[in-house]
């Protein structure tokens, strides 16, 4: 529930902007039936979720800029239904975040299912969009899916930001998991980092190679040497901070951005 202690400066905003988002894509007015909710229901209910008092790196700033992140990559997408259907999943892809879980993405996902469906969206899009959440668990979509790239992307940049960014983001994400043990939670994070690094580009949109592959592998590649080496990882090395961005369930071995 948003109350006036954790009610986000821009929360107005944003229930605008999903409402905009949602009702360029439900069916018409008259085909919905009388009982269907009022979009601002299902603003009222994702923003609460992202506002959970646990959240400290998954919270409605990330949410905000990944939607903001969209937007900017959203020509790489196939059209203006394709942008809808990213920024739905965009709202969507952490809905559901419990750190100790290692289900968050598959539940983000049926909740997307759910919830699009009833508030009106054909089922083709409900489902698409699932299928972008689900696709934030490993971030590796398949080539040419223009959507999921963009999705991807736009959920690692965060990979890619200053010493300054990198720092505050690691701090926040140590405090959500904060419940698991040191050791726990550098090996599950460097078993991330190494899944990364492998994926043949960790962006596939063009803007994401040009601005952010450098600097993102450089992190991730700086951040697995020093958890090799015993370091922490964390906001007071050298490279500013973890990566990954989720470190729970099972020993921190879910860990993902």
């Amino acid at each position: 529930m948003v109350t006036p202690k954790n009610r986000h400066p821009a929360h107005d905003g944003l229930r605008e902007r999903w409402v905009r988002t949602l009702l360029a894509v439900r069916r018409p007015e008259a085909d919905l039936p009388a009982d269907t909710p009022s979009p601002y229901a299902y603003a009222d209910d994702l923003l609460a979720r992202w506002a959970e008092p646990h959240r400290r790196y998954h919270t409605t700033d990330h949410l905000i800029a990944v939607l903001d992140r969209v937007g900017l990559l959203s020509a790489h997408c196939s059209g203006p239904g394709e942008v809808a259907a990213v920024s739905l999943a965009a709202w969507f892809h952490d809905a559901v975040h419990l750190p100790d879980r290692s289900t968050n993405e598959e539940r983000s996902a049926r909740l997307a299912e759910r919830a699009l469906a009833e508030a009106g969206t054909s089922p083709a899009l409900a489902a698409e969009v699932a299928r972008l959440v689900r696709l934030t668990a490993g971030h590796d979509p398949a080539p040419g899916d223009t959507g999921g790239e963009v999705l991807c992307d736009a959920d690692l940049a965060v990979l890619a930001g200053s010493p300054q960014e990198y720092a505050a983001y690691a701090a926040a994400v140590r405090e959500e998991y904060g419940f698991v043990p040191d050791d726990a939670f550098r090996a599950g994070r460097a078993e991330v980092l190494r899944h990364l690094l492998g994926l043949p580009a960790l962006f596939r949109t063009r803007y994401g190679r040009e601005h952010w592959e450098h600097t993102a592998r450089r992190n991730l590649a700086t951040e697995l040497e020093l958890l090799s080496a015993g370091g922490s990882g964390g906001a007071g090395d050298e490279v500013g901070g973890t990566t990954g961005g989720e470190a729970g369930g099972g020993g921190a071995r879910d860990a993902r951005a």
